[in-house]
């Protein structure tokens, strides 16, 4: 059995008093201490088959389940608490919300791009590219800087040149995806009700969104936003109660935001967390009896904990039976 110490995935065997380990306090992983080793002997363990990998522990062993938890040996065909332990020693941010954020947010939903483990932005305009990289650093504190680009244009058959900014964290990509429901694709992506949280982030928000895909207005009263997620554009009219009609004659839909929004007493603060959720819920297909072989027991291990009784094991969350 294969347990998750802070400093990396370790045999049960070798976890000593004083290790660190990996668990989960709700969503979020959180660390807990070694304080008591015990070694016990057992003629049965179980194999557990999960969605993501099969594991052995004493029939004993309790999972993690919505409903509670449930011996392993009993744990067949329920859900159970997951999270994805190559991610368990990334490096964790302090999201700080604010203009900045509420900025980083709105220019990546308009033009960004949400990878697997990086969150970039290619655009043409210097000035766009430079103020979507302040606005990353000071809201997340990643160094992010400028590089010159060239991209292919359809509309002039050739390649021009643009400004790119990148940074690779997974977990700023996670919180991205969780931002906007899962789905960071331009035409998928929901309104992220992150930037709520007060005016100066909302208005951040608004301010990266209409620099990505909007513009201003000549006569100066306000600004338009042009995208072809109408659900999108929805939702974000009713936070500013506004009037949006969708396009009938093309696949792009137009905003107009006033910049005397905040005057009509529409906006309602909402708090949403910050940091993405770092566990799931996955399924246990199938629980396997393992008698031991010949003479020789299987020898488990249980753990005391503090400050939190429970522990990963391959990324599971498991605790040592009552």
């Amino acid at each position: 059995m294969l347990v998750n110490l802070v400093d990396g995935c370790v045999q049960a065997k070798d976890v000593a008093s004083g290790s660190a380990m990996w668990t989960l306090d709700g969503d979020q992983t959180v660390q807990t201490s070694v304080v008591g080793v015990t070694a016990v002997k057992g003629r049965d363990a179980v194999e557990v088959v999960t969605d993501h990998m099969t594991f052995s522990a004493s029939p004993d062993l309790l999972l993690a389940t919505p409903d509670g938890w449930t011996h392993a040996a009993d744990a067949a065909g329920k859900t159970v608490a997951w999270t994805h332990a190559r991610k368990l020693c990334r490096e964790r941010l302090t999201i700080r919300p604010a203009y900045d954020f509420g900025y980083f947010v709105g220019a990546t939903c308009a033009d960004g791009t949400v990878g697997k483990n990086y969150v970039s932005l290619i655009v043409n305009e210097k000035w766009f590219a430079a103020r979507y990289a302040t606005a990353l650093t000071a809201c997340t504190g990643l160094p992010a800087r400028l590089e010159a680009v060239t991209r292919p244009s359809g509309y002039l058959k050739r390649d021009v040149p643009g400004f790119r900014v990148r940074v690779v964290s997974s977990y700023l990509s996670d919180a991205m995806r969780h931002y906007v429901g899962g789905d960071a694709h331009h035409m998928r992506q929901g309104f992220p009700r992150v930037v709520l949280r007060d005016t100066g982030t909302f208005q951040g928000f608004l301010d990266g969104y209409i620099d990505g895909d909007g513009c201003d207005l000549k006569h100066g009263w306000g600004r338009i936003i042009t995208s072809a997620n109408v659900p999108f554009l929805t939702e974000l009219a009713q936070v500013m109660g506004a009037r949006f009609t969708p396009s009938k004659r093309g696949l792009v839909s137009r905003l107009y935001v006033s910049n005397r929004w905040e005057s009509r007493s529409v906006f309602s603060p909402e708090h949403h967390p910050l940091d993405p959720p770092e566990s799931s819920w996955i399924q246990v297909h199938e629980i396997r009896p393992r008698p031991a072989l010949g003479t020789k027991p299987f020898t488990f291990y249980s753990y005391r904990l503090a400050p939190h009784p429970t522990f990963l094991v391959n990324g599971h969350l498991v605790r040592e039976p009552w």
